[in-house]
């Protein structure tokens, strides 16, 4: 093929969104399951809009390893117990996000005890493309590791079992390789994803489970194509575990040539998910250098994306979940006014 008429293929979807522009709210009706995303910070659900609106359907909410764990054996599910509650008095329910990475350097996500030998620290930094610590991830490569992690599960599932929505893993992107840590590989981790899938459905057979498969070390599409990705979507298939990404980016190429490429060509029975997180809402991500989730201006000259955004994951996605992010003031003036009664 001449170079005159060879296609990008890391482009093939860049203009793919431009279908959905005309795309204008209210939302139609449809089979999603909407439900707005909180983090960390569970106290903004008491007497949120979303228990007034019924397309809504609850709240996910996001639950460290190190809170849930306290100590080896020991588990605290108050905090999830109270929300499963104040949900169901307004006929909502939780989905959890169960969180073992971080994205600040200074706050782990696991329990102390793995951060001992036995557990070969049970715990590394993470690194972004500048070579700067942003965090931790607990070590899924690691076997000792993902045993712990199945029994919080099996915990988690057997307290919850089907009160609750359902339960996702976060994002499999970390900033880690042999060169920051000596025992990890590319399989081990790959290979671990998978582990911590299986436990997962093994602990809630019952309610939707989900992982966040978006990106893997060593790897890079689509021309650096080692399988890790697609291996990882063809096993949530085949096991029954739903499959998701953490940022509805439909013109950006890293996520549509992973996450939301596996998505739009796969033939899945399971469900899918999409997150709309802190930035989306203007097209960018928290991971954005020049974008500061906790200063940023409000653009008050901006595209409102959201029914543009419903639509794409609709169609092009074939989205079964979409998480939308409390995040002021675009959730209230860009969210809510598509969705409100």
């Amino acid at each position: 093929m001449s170079s005159q008429n060879w296609k990008n293929p890391s482009e093939r979807y860049k203009e793919a969104y431009k279908n959905y522009a005309n795309a204008a709210c209210p939302i139609p009706e449809d089979d999603i399951q909407h439900f707005v995303y909180f983090s960390r910070d569970r106290e903004p659900i008491i007497d949120h809009p979303l228990l007034f609106i019924a397309r809504f359907k609850g709240a996910q909410i996001m639950y460290s390893w190190r809170e849930l764990e306290p100590e080896k054996g020991r588990y605290d599910f108050s905090k999830i117990k109270l929300d499963v509650n104040y949900l169901k008095g307004y006929d909502k329910k939780l989905f959890i996000q169960l969180q073992d990475v971080t994205f600040d350097k200074k706050y782990k996500a696991v329990p102390d005890y793995l951060l001992t030998k036995e557990y070969d620290g049970g715990a590394v930094l993470q690194y972004n493309d500048t070579g700067e610590p942003e965090g931790w991830v607990a070590k899924r490569w690691n076997k000792k590791v993902q045993d712990r992690f199945a029994h919080l599960l099996m915990a988690l599932g057997k307290e919850f079992g089907e009160l609750i929505a359902g339960i996702n893993l976060q994002e499999t992107a970390i900033g880690v390789s042999p060169k920051t840590a000596p025992d990890f590989t590319e399989q081990a981790y790959v290979e671990g994803v998978k582990n911590n899938m299986l436990a997962l459905k093994k602990a809630f057979p019952n309610v939707t489970t989900m992982l966040y498969a978006n990106f893997f070390p060593g790897e890079w599409l689509p021309f650096e194509d080692k399988g890790y990705l697609k291996s990882v979507y063809q096993y949530g298939e085949k096991i029954e575990v739903g499959l998701g990404g953490p940022d509805l980016m439909m013109t950006r190429k890293a996520q549509l040539n992973h996450a939301l490429a596996q998505m739009h060509e796969g033939n899945f029975t399971v469900p899918l998910g999409i997150a709309v997180q802190d930035g989306n809402y203007i097209g960018k991500t928290g991971a954005d250098n020049d974008y500061d989730e906790e200063s940023d201006p409000i653009n008050s000259s901006r595209k409102k994306l959201v029914p543009i955004l419903h639509a794409f994951a609709k169609d092009f996605l074939k989205i079964d979940y979409i998480f939308w992010v409390n995040q002021k003031p675009y959730f209230e003036e860009d969210v809510m006014a598509c969705f409100e009664e």
